[in-house]
């Protein structure tokens, strides 16, 4: 039986649906309790931290507490990088409101959050650096010496064909665009335990993280102690999608305070410390330029991309991760004869960016798209055609900045969710609508997703650590059951379940014998989490590796047992067959574990294999279709339909794949509508709470309708592409496009996210 493409429910669910899920904070007690002092403004110079009535037992923490503690450096050695420093804890400037300044410890939480109430701070204030205007104008506070200008990365392309390409266009579109800066808002916000284990030395630090390994390296070297004297483990994650990656300061803090005081300390993050101190992101502003002939090719683009990338840089990916994503991938899934870009990263008194599902692709797909519907109006042609005739359609491509494009089904996948869209009917109900005063919308989205890229696609970025390859160990015990040790840490992608069916494939078992464990540096081997839609591929691809080495020993000791050759040996429903004969794979598990005198002349006595794959990446691709209803007196926007058509590869578990998407998608719609972090002049954050902040409920997500094509990769050992971030990725841009096209009457257009009902209203009545 083929396990490899069932829709087999996720073995991760049943304990979280019954409430039996371990996460970090269901671990804490015993533990003492650490609460933060954060900023309370963007920036200024610290005077004093003390506490005159400090009760007994309790600990205040400051930088100067941190001798011989390390900074947060993460580098990076192309693109004009500057690398900053960020202190644990800070001991002469606050950067951001939000960054932690010091610590304090108590029994309770509650009696720590009384006690860092009751915390003297003098801090002189300076006026700050809050928008990516602010951080450009002359003049402007430079938040870091190693930074002059606030300008932390610039990156620049040019073709030389670009000037000769806009020079004959017949048609110049141009378009600046802005993208709300955002939060990832995990259901559960950033939580860590730090246990010292008084027989060992050791410290066992439970984190809600993505990756583990690199976690403890983290740590580890900025504390200068070993890692082997250092567990990381990440137990159950409430969602990621990102803001869990980095390095954040109070980590290595709670695991000093472990080694220091030899006990356990545990710090839970509140709803508005992970709004105002957690990562951010997405904070950009484009300006295009795109060149096209008169029959809709497109011939060149320019691009102007700025990025607000707050305070510091986040470790390991650092700042540079969203404009340089977005300079390398503008592109998209159109052919383009030539380009010219300057992508540019700016340090802010705001809090720090880091990566959030989709990086810099959901702007980069709403500035390309948005370009095309543009251009289609200044041309007087069909959108659609006019995105048909561009995208690419033989493979491999390579784009002008370099990357290769797999095998792909852009133009089948639009042409697909067209049909499937029916837009004749829907024309035929948008002019009647408008007829009663209603205004619907139809938009479109066509994107490619770049995903499962190994140590290649990280080391041409010039990363200081280079991440990307990953190891998987799989062994069978005596009893005949299979563990998969995986360096990947999924925190909600299904990953226990999917690489199961793959090893179950490949052995001749059912997945419920295969265990696979995750999330636990004593017990995986070194590995880069999850992250960039890269478990399927990456991890999946590293367990059919070491899945068939193991398969290959099983048959040779059957073989033996059965008097066959190796490669008569077929293993299928648990056994080992050669013809008619058949041996149960228990019995040989217990044959090679316990009689292995049997064996002796085979190469050794255990069934234990190692695999490691790091692939150059593939492309997935996708076709979002969103169909809105605007009110144009409230400025208010329903999504009554979204289609999706995905071409993620083969599919290992359709049901998980849709899970994927209608995930992301709902996060994506809250980009396009709902979801923005603000800030005033001074630098304080208005959203620091789900009342300012607002996140999709159920009532804003309709119906999602999912189509699948399955264009294997060649790239990819499973034949499967990633598709965490499609969801994300295409929804912001289809939605922007739909609004445009309910409001054209009055002729708005779509150049700033999130739509909020007052930008529409406010662009509604400019266009009166």
């Amino acid at each position: 039986m083929n396990w490899t493409g069932r829709r087999l429910p996720r073995t991760e669910d049943p304990a979280l649906l019954r409430g039996e899920g371990a996460f970090t904070a269901d671990l804490a007690a015993g533990a003492r309790a650490v609460r933060f002092l954060r900023s309370p403004y963007a920036a200024g110079r610290i005077l004093s931290i003390s506490a005159p009535d400090l009760p007994h037992g309790a600990l205040l923490v400051t930088g100067a507490d941190l001798e011989g503690v390390g900074p947060i450096r993460p580098e990076l050695f192309r693109f004009n990088y500057r690398a900053i420093s960020q202190p644990v804890l800070p001991r002469e400037r606050v950067h951001f409101v939000g960054q932690p300044m010091a610590a304090v410890v108590a029994a309770t939480p509650e009696e720590a959050e009384d006690i860092a109430e009751a915390v003297l701070l003098e801090i002189e204030p300076e006026d700050p650096v809050v928008t990516i205007d602010d951080a450009l104008r002359p003049g402007a506070l430079t938040l870091h010496p190693e930074a002059p200008g606030n300008l932390v990365v610039d990156g620049v392309i040019r073709h030389p064909g670009c000037e000769a390409a806009f020079a004959r266009a017949d048609c110049i579109v141009e378009l600046t665009l802005r993208s709300g800066r955002q939060n990832a808002t995990p259901m559960e916000a950033r939580a860590g335990l730090a246990a010292y284990d008084r027989a060992t030395g050791r410290i066992r630090l439970t984190a809600s993280c993505q990756m583990p390994h690199m976690l403890r390296t983290g740590i580890a070297t900025l504390l200068g102690m070993a890692e082997a004297d250092l567990q990381v483990v990440a137990p159950d994650v409430g969602g990621g999608f990102g803001q869990k990656m980095a390095l954040f300061p109070e980590y290595p803090l709670l695991v000093w305070l472990a080694r220091r005081h030899r006990g356990s300390f545990c710090w839970v993050e509140d709803r508005n410390e992970n709004l105002i101190a957690s990562a951010h992101s997405r904070e950009q502003r484009h300006h295009l330029r795109a060149a096209f002939a008169a029959d809709g090719t497109l011939l060149g683009l320019e691009a102007d991309i700025l990025a607000n990338t707050g305070a510091f840089s986040c470790y390991p990916t650092t700042c540079g991760v969203e404009p340089l994503m977005a300079l390398a991938e503008y592109p998209g899934p159109y052919r383009l004869p030539t380009y010219a870009a300057r992508a540019r990263a700016l340090a802010t008194n705001t809090c720090p960016a880091a990566p959030y599902r989709g990086v810099s692709r959901p702007v980069v797909t709403f500035g390309l798209e948005r370009l095309m519907d543009r251009a289609a109006a200044a041309l007087g042609m069909d959108p659609v055609a006019l995105r048909r005739r561009n995208l690419v359609t033989d493979f491999p491509h390579v784009t002008p900045t370099g990357l290769t494009l797999d095998q792909a089904s852009y133009v089948e996948a639009l042409d697909r969710a067209v049909a499937a869209a029916d837009l004749p009917a829907f024309r035929a109900r948008q002019e009647a609508a408008r007829r009663e005063g209603r205004y619907l919308g139809l938009g479109l989205a066509v994107f490619n997703e770049r995903t499962g890229y190994g140590t290649p696609a990280f080391a041409a970025r010039g990363m200081g650590i280079v991440p990307g390859y990953e190891v998987v160990d799989i062994a069978m015990t005596p009893a005949g059951e299979v563990e998969v040790r995986i360096g990947a840490s999924p925190h909600g992608q299904g990953l226990r379940t999917t690489l199961a069916q793959l090893a179950a494939d490949r052995l001749g078992l059912e997945p419920s014998q295969i265990r696979v464990i995750h999330g636990d540096t004593d017990r995986t081997p070194y590995g880069w989490g999850s992250f960039a839609s890269r478990g399927a591929v990456i991890a999946g691809g590293a367990t059919q590796l070491a899945a068939d080495k193991l398969a290959a020993r099983l048959r040779r000791a059957a073989a033996r047992l059965l008097q066959a050759e190796p490669e008569a040996i077929a293993l299928r429903d648990g056994a080992a067959w050669a013809g008619e004969a058949s041996i149960p794979l228990t019995e040989v598990a217990r044959r090679v574990h316990q009689r292995s005198e049997q064996l002796s002349d085979l190469d050794g006595f255990n069934l234990a294999e190692t695999a490691q794959y790091d692939p150059g990446g593939t492309f997935s691709n996708a076709c979002h279709i969103a169909e809105v209803e605007v009110d144009a007196e409230t400025g208010h926007v329903r999504v009554h339909r979204f289609l999706v058509v995905e071409d993620a590869g083969r599919l290992l578990n359709p049901l998980i794949a849709d899970g994927q998407v209608h995930g992301g998608v709902a996060q994506g719609i809250a980009n396009a509508l709902l979801e923005e972090v603000l800030y005033a002049a001074d630098g304080n954050p208005l959203t620091g709470s789900l009342a300012d902040y607002l996140p999709p409920s159920a009532a804003e997500i309709p119906p999602i309708e999912i189509i699948h094509l399955e264009t294997e990769s060649p790239e990819t050992l499973t034949g499967a592409k990633g598709l965490g971030e499609g969801g994300a990725i295409g929804a912001p841009a289809a939605i922007a496009n739909a609004i445009s096209d309910a409001l054209s009457p009055f002729g708005v257009d779509i150049a700033e996210l999130p739509a909020t009902p007052a930008r529409i209203r406010a662009l509604i009545r400019n266009a009166r």
